[in-house]
């Protein structure tokens, strides 16, 4: 459909955490550069923004930047018990038959990542949506994996993400023991005006078309009613390219985005 019309390789506004169309914002690259250091010292980061920022798109291109010598273990629903937690853990870190009790559970993944530490590589417990976990003492195991150490360096990093209210639950007394072992915390801030232009014209460019396509006034327009969220961002472009595709538009303009604005209001 829209793709051969307009010349794109692959849809350019996928909502799949797709590293290669990554748009380094400031803030995405500073936030990308500083998890980089935390990670490679092998330390606790927490990363927040609003929902559809790129949290997850940065934890992939992370992932990639790093390379060999990291394993990332990926924890997409943390809502689990202490026990559930430690048992994910353990699989994550390849333990065929995960223990069930704590102490048997702690005892194996203390030997997951030793050999992981003999082997040349640092495991990298990533937490999505750390907003949703509703029990505390999850949030006291994560604390306690940092326990694996040798005398001169941690053998685990642990990136803990999520959405604004994240910090506010880290920012309570009960939690004064897990943010003395946090070495970053930082929050992903939405696109400027500016950059969702250049978000636009990028990613239009990794799918092999051409920039220019949206106009300053559909920019401005496709701005003021995403608020800069790349993802909402995604939805929008999508929904005005298949618009400007039915309508045999060469270019999306702001009448085109005003079409559409009901869907995102929805």
């Amino acid at each position: 459909m829209y793709k051969d019309y307009f010349g794109f390789r692959e849809k350019p506004f996928s909502k799949t955490p797709d590293p290669r169309f990554l748009f380094l914002s400031r803030g995405h690259e500073e936030a990308l550069a500083r998890l980089e250091f935390v990670v490679e010292e092998r330390e606790i980061a927490v990363l927040t923004g609003e929902i559809g920022c790129g949290k997850t798109t940065l934890s992939r291109a992370l992932m990639d930047r790093l390379g060999e010598g990291f394993k990332f273990c990926f924890i997409v629903n943390p809502r689990l018990s202490p026990i559930d937690f430690l048992r994910t853990t353990a699989r994550l870190l390849d333990v065929e038959k995960p223990a069930e009790s704590k102490d048997g559970l702690l005892e194996q993944i203390n030997g997951a990542v030793y050999q992981n530490s003999q082997n040349g590589i640092c495991p990298v417990l990533v937490i999505d949506e750390g907003q949703v976990v509703d029990k505390p003492e999850v949030f006291d195991e994560i604390r306690l994996l940092t326990n694996y150490q040798l005398d001169h360096q941690n053998l685990m990093a642990i990136l803990i993400m999520g959405q604004p209210e994240l910090r506010t639950m880290l920012a309570t007394p009960r939690f004064e023991p897990l943010r003395q072992r946090i070495a970053l915390q930082y929050h992903l801030q939405a696109l400027s005006l500016e950059e969702t232009m250049e978000y636009l014209d990028f990613r239009l460019e990794m799918a092999g078309g051409a920039p220019g396509l949206f106009t300053p006034d559909a920019v401005q327009y496709l701005y003021e009613l995403t608020g800069g969220v790349p993802r909402k961002i995604n939805s929008m472009a999508t929904n005005a390219l298949l618009v400007a595709y039915g309508n045999d538009a060469a270019l999306i303009d702001s009448a085109i985005i005003n079409e559409i604005k009901d869907e995102l209001m929805m």
